[in-house]
């Protein structure tokens, strides 16, 4: 039986966190940047969770791991008792 293997293409885009969230860089911020304001630059500069239902299903595909999304990792600290 053959293994499953994570797709190399999607992990040098992205970060998988230790609770299971994936942070990417945000689309469109390393060309045309002289038409663009400096503060949507500036904002581009950090890395963004992705949180569309979508993309995560395809990620968990890819991946062959579980992803999480920030609402899911609130909800399992309530559910444990923690504060947030």
């Amino acid at each position: 039986m053959p293994k499953h293997k994570p797709h190399k293409g999607l992990l040098k885009r992205i970060k998988v966190t230790k609770s299971g969230k994936v942070k990417a860089r945000v689309a469109n911020g390393s060309h045309l940047r002289s038409s663009k304001p400096a503060d949507r630059i500036r904002a581009m500069r950090k890395a963004r969770l992705i949180t569309n239902k979508g993309l995560r299903k395809r990620m968990t595909k890819l991946l062959g791991r579980r992803i999480k999304s920030g609402r899911e990792e609130r909800h399992d600290r309530v559910v444990a008792g923690e504060k947030e």
